[in-house]
Formats: structure tokens, C-alpha cells, sequence
């Protein structure tokens, strides 16, 4: 199947990228003017080659098939270079279909599946849904080399972390689905069932921690401890080797972690508080949540370096409209302000298509996504930049896809930067082991 075309006609010979994009919005009664072809031959190719840097990922996977020097851009370091400097930053969101994360996987680990099922979760994990939140578009994407037994954990830099399902040392691998890289990192040391995991990337450095479902034994779990990965383009790495003490009686639920200024955040739940690992110092301390005996559903976020909090605020005995809002961590690392609220009249809308089920928030640059739970095409998008809210248009992927409905069905998402190129990579390959026996 080809990665990446566009209905009824399909593009050749593209080996990468993606499978299909459907807009969302069109406009037929504007047709943008057309550069006459003459212009384009006498162009010189370096700034042919910058144009074509520039080109949103399903666009320039379609300038491919125009040309052999076009298609072979993506194995150029030149044009690779040029890339990573002039291309600008897209904000979207990967969304994948699968059960709650740790339902699956508690799921997976406790029963045995029918080989019909097997077949079932691995194409629901093995295809993702990109949503670009500027124009309103979905795409779908493939992950052809991701083994059986893996799901989704975290994404940076252009890269997606998947994690193995089974208990015990976690696998890892590293995903760029745009170009079919895949890099396996060391296994982690201690054996965990469904940890919480953090991952930032930056040009020359990856930082990766794991926290809490130790195993204690092989049916008993406990929040204990948790243990981190570095290594950067100076030559410091620490393969696992550093761990920390969770702080006592904590409990983490959502298995995600949020990285901001130098630091991991996770939700602590029952009572709600939130959960800093400062990663130089190697140490968790605990921050006090806002309005924390009212708080539904909370989530942690990062925008544009930013720690927010989304949640819905109830407050059942006092005469206060139930709300969403949005809160911000200052500077001081202890103040919550609040930055945003959801106009009534749509949280009453939201909280009517909810149902009390819960929902999860996820957020990329300027833009958030709250997605009800049990649910693959009921959210909501906000953008911090325009203050406006609006419903996302319904996947039109999703009813294509196989897999079964009902309440565990549901869209589950990362940020994610389409990149042609990642520079950690090339260090990434220079540590790690070969992935091939993951593949069967």
C-alpha cells in the first residue's frame, strides 16, 4: 500500500510517510494562482530545495513523485541539513485507537488472547491518526516495523516511543513513522507493570524516566521507585543507572509524564496533587493542586514551556456552576493561576456528551485537545493564541479501521512534530542495540 495519497488517484514509489490524508474543509470557488512552469526551470536547485523544505509533510511526500532529484531528496544530508534549519515547527496531534492504556495492558497480561485478537490490537497499534489543528485535517499513518506487544507511551522530537505490554524490564523502541526509522534503546533494570513514562528530545540530547508499578512480586505492584536514561551529544550518558525514591503513598494512574524547563510532571491521584522529578537533581517533590478536593478528570499539559492544568471543577454543595478551567504554574513552582475557563453554555454541551465518563487533555504549541473518554470522535480543540474553542471534526478514519467499539475504545494522543530528520538519531544508532529480534 502506498504511504501517502490522495483518493481516487494514488501517488507511486513513495516508500515513506503517510497513507492517506482527507481534508476536513475545502474551498472550490478559490483556486490559488498557479506558477507558470518556465519560472520553476530556471530556478536554481538550492532554492528549489528550500522551497521544497518548507512544504507541509503530506505536500512535500507528494512533490516526490514530480522528479528522481525530488525523490531522492530525503537521502540527502545537504538537503537534510537545509531542512533542519528552514523548516518551521508544526504543532499537531497523533492519536491512536486502542483501549485504555492500562486496562489493555493489564488485560494483556493476565488472560490469553485469541490469535484474533492479536491480529486486532495490532492493527489498531500499528496505525495512527495525525491531526493537523491549524487546518483541520486528518491524516492517517502506519507503523509497519512496530512489533506485536508494544503500544504507544510518549512522543518528542519527531520520535514516538513505544513501550512493550508485557511485566518485567521494559523494551523501547523510538519511531519516526515518516521515514520508517525504528531504534531500540537498553531494556530498562527494574521489572514494572504499567509505569509512568517521560521523554524529551532536543538536537542533542534525550532524556527518558520511568516511574512507579514496581513489581514486587509476580501479582503485586507498589509505587516505589524510578529510574531514568540520558545521554547527549557531549558524551555524558546514563543508561538506567540513575534512580530515585518516589515519594511515599503516591499513586499514578494516567502512565504519562509531561517535561518542562528541565523537569517531569505527573498527576498524583486520590488525593490530586502533582509530581515534579527534577532530573539534574534526581529528586521528586510533591505541588499542591488547585482547588484539589473539586478537581475531575485533571490533567497535565505543556504549552509553549508552560505546566498547565485541565480539569473540571465541581463543587456539589456550594452554589458554583460546574466549569472546565485551565490553570498555569508560575515561576515560583508552588502557585497555580488560572488562565482559562470553558464559556458555560459549551461546558454544558460538553459535559452533557460526556456523561460523567471522564475525559483527557493533550496539548502542542498554542493549541489543546480535551477528548471524552469511550469515545473516538468527541472532542474538543482550544487555541491559547485566538482564545477560541471549537469541536474537532470526527476522524473519518476511525469507522474505516477494524477493531471493536464500546466504552474501552477510544482515541488516545500525543503531541507530535512531523520531521523529516532527527539529529539524536545518528547518536541514538552509535549506543543502542539492533531491534531485529523484536521483529518475528
Amino acid at each position: 500500500m502506498d504511504p501517502f495519497h490522495t483518493s481516487p488517484m494514488s501517488i507511486p514509489n513513495i516508500p515513506y510517510g503517510f497513507m492517506t490524508s482527507i481534508p476536513i474543509t475545502t474551498n472550490t470557488s478559490m483556486n490559488p494562482p498557479r506558477m507558470d512552469c518556465r519560472i520553476w526551470s530556471r530556478l536554481p536547485h538550492r532554492l528549489i530545495d528550500r522551497i521544497i523544505a518548507c512544504l507541509p509533510p503530506p505536500a512535500f511526500f507528494r512533490a516526490r513523485s514530480v522528479c528522481k532529484r525530488w525523490y531522492s531528496l530525503i537521502f540527502s544530508n545537504t538537503f537534510l541539513e537545509l531542512y533542519l534549519q528552514v523548516s518551521p515547527h508544526r504543532h499537531w496531534f497523533l492519536f491512536f485507537k486502542q483501549q485504555s492504556l492500562k486496562n489493555h495492558i493489564l488485560k494483556n497480561n493476565s488472560t490469553t488472547t485469541s490469535n484474533n485478537n492479536n491480529n486486532t490490537c495490532c492493527r489498531a497499534h500499528c496505525e495512527g491518526y495525525l491531526f493537523d489543528p491549524d487546518n483541520l485535517k486528518w491524516y492517517r499513518i502506519s507503523f509497519p516495523l512496530i512489533p506485536t506487544g508494544f503500544s504507544p507511551a510518549s512522543s518528542s522530537g519527531g520520535l514516538i516511543c513505544w513501550v512493550s505490554e508485557e511485566g518485567g524490564s521494559k523494551s523501547i523502541l523510538l519511531c519516526n513513522p515518516l521515514i520508517n526509522s525504528l531504534v531500540q534503546l537498553p531494556s530498562t533494570l527494574r521489572p514494572r507493570l504499567c509505569p509512568s513514562i517521560g521523554l524529551t528530545i532536543t538536537n542533542s540530547s534525550i532524556d527518558l524516566a520511568f516511574a512507579g508499578d514496581d513489581l514486587i512480586s509476580p501479582y503485586a505492584v507498589k509505587n516505589l521507585t524510578s529510574e531514568s536514561f540520558h545521554i547527549d551529544g557531549g558524551g555524558f550518558y546514563s543508561i538506567w543507572g540513575t534512580t530515585a525514591s518516589l515519594p511515599r503513598l503516591c499513586s499514578l494512574e494516567s502512565g504519562r509524564m509531561v517535561h518542562v524547563e528541565g523537569r517531569f510532571y505527573c498527576m498524583n491521584y486520590s488525593p490530586f496533587s502533582v509530581l515534579a522529578y527534577d532530573i539534574s537533581m534526581n529528586e521528586w517533590s510533591k505541588i499542591q493542586a488547585p482547588m484539589r478536593r473539586f478537581l475531575r478528570s485533571p490533567s497535565l499539559v505543556e504549552s509553549r514551556g508552560k505546566l498547565i492544568l485541565v480539569a473540571a471543577v465541581e463543587k456539589s454543595k456550594l452554589n458554583v456552576p460546574k466549569s472546565m478551567r485551565l490553570w498555569t504554574l508560575q515561576e515560583c513552582g508552588s502557585m497555580w493561576v488560572e488562565m482559562e475557563r470553558m464559556p458555560q453554555q459549551l461546558y454544558n454541551q460538553f459535559a452533557e456528551i460526556e456523561d460523567g465518563r471522564g475525559f483527557n487533555s493533550v496539548a502542542h504549541g498554542q493549541f489543546v485537545v480535551i477528548q471524552v473518554k469511550g469515545s473516538a470522535d468527541k472532542a474538543l480543540l482550544f487555541d491559547f493564541v485566538g482564545k477560541k474553542w471549537a469541536w474537532i471534526p470526527p476522524c473519518p478514519y476511525i469507522n474505516m479501521s477494524s477493531g471493536g467499539g464500546g466504552r474501552e475504545d477510544e482515541l488516545h494522543g500525543f503531541p507530535y512534530e512531523p520531521r523529516l530528520a532527527v539529529p539524536i538519531t545518528a547518536l541514538l544508532e552509535q549506543l543502542t542495540l539492533p531491534f531485529s529480534n523484536f521483529i518475528a
